[in-house]
């Protein structure tokens, strides 16, 4: 649609082992507006940060883009030349890593590597690149910047690293910002820090966000829609208000049972049980089936579509009225409370 800025269809990437392939992302579609935070959730393995890292071209080595689109301001990223795509990192799409120290090159220093990106994109001369990255680190809350340029990154706390790498990712001022899961290994405190950065700087900016998580009361706090991934495809999508009030995927009840939840009557916590599938071969049936509550011989046969359940809603599970009318007020609750 032409009010998109980036729309991912029928993403497929696999990856190759001593053992077989892994079919990592497994015919994966979302799209994101102009200035909207899209929430991507699920467990570990579930294929959410590869699939974001397949359409900006960061696969390991002994993985390979096998089909889709994926369009951003009217281009294919995936049929870009890896100069091409050299071009729009950094400058049109920025990124933050899950692990800022591993991210950061420890021989360089901190101010640097926040110049760095604006010179190579030419987004402004030495002398404004400087100005800019002092600009920025008062911005994303690092004190006494002039001295802290000249920091390295092991002077730097983890919720310190986190805000440079935020600012490293915002230099060049990009139209979408991917998050891949920023506030991993912080503490709660700093974890709320971040994310309310995060959406300042996008209100300041007017820039797009991703933010890929595995933990839904983040996802509720601070998206506008969420999709809900498990092995490599979109189990369900909606926006935040639909997500609390009417989840119709047993995954996505699953995740949102698990979750501990604040300013509500306490609860036992239930974990989705079972373990995540094994990717060694496509998706034959519903990949969930075997975890799931709502199980039939259909599940177990075909491959459920992702299909409309509502406007703005979609759900791929056979059974999702059925979930959705005996999940009923059990899966109304799942909200935390808000970040803001």
């Amino acid at each position: 649609m032409a009010d998109e800025l980036l729309c991912v269809e029928d993403l497929h990437t696999e990856f190759w082992r001593g053992d077989g392939t892994v079919y990592a992302v497994n015919g994966a579609s979302f799209s994101v507006a102009p200035g909207e935070t899209l929430g991507i959730v699920g467990e570990s393995g579930s294929g959410k940060s590869v699939s974001v890292l397949s359409i900006v071209g960061l696969v390991r080595g002994n993985g390979q883009v096998t089909g889709g689109t994926a369009k951003f301001m009217g281009k294919d990223l995936l049929k870009l030349r890896r100069r091409q795509l050299e071009d729009i990192r950094g400058r049109d799409i920025g990124m933050i890593f899950q692990d800022p120290m591993s991210s950061l090159n420890p021989t360089m220093r901190i101010g640097d590597q926040i110049m760095e990106g604006m010179l190579s994109h030419q987004y402004t001369n030495r002398k404004g690149a400087f100005n800019r990255t002092l600009q920025l680190l008062d911005e994303v809350g690092i004190p006494e910047g002039r001295a802290r340029f000249r920091s390295y990154p092991h002077e730097f706390s983890g919720g310190m690293r986190q805000r440079a790498m935020i600012a490293m990712a915002v230099a060049c001022e990009p139209q979408l910002l991917i998050a891949d899961e920023p506030t991993t290994a912080l503490d709660v405190t700093v974890q709320t820090q971040i994310l309310v950065l995060l959406q300042e700087l996008q209100q300041k900016q007017r820039m797009s966000i991703v933010l890929i998580t595995h933990d839904f009361g983040v996802a509720t706090n601070v998206c506008d829609r969420i999709i809900v991934m498990y092995a490599g495809k979109v189990m369900e999508s909606a926006s935040v208000a639909e997500f609390i009030a009417r989840p119709a995927h047993p995954y996505t009840i699953g995740l949102k049972r698990s979750v501990i939840e604040v300013g509500t009557q306490a609860h036992q916590l239930k974990a989705v049980p079972g373990v995540a599938t094994t990717l060694m071969a496509p998706p034959h049936n519903c990949p969930f089936a075997d975890r799931c509550q709502f199980v039939t011989d259909r599940c177990r046969a075909e491959v459920p579509e992702l299909r409309p359940l509502s406007e703005g809603h979609y759900v791929a599970c056979h059974r999702a009225e059925e979930v959705l009318a005996e999940a009923g007020a059990t899966a109304v609750e799942g909200a935390t409370a808000d970040v803001r």
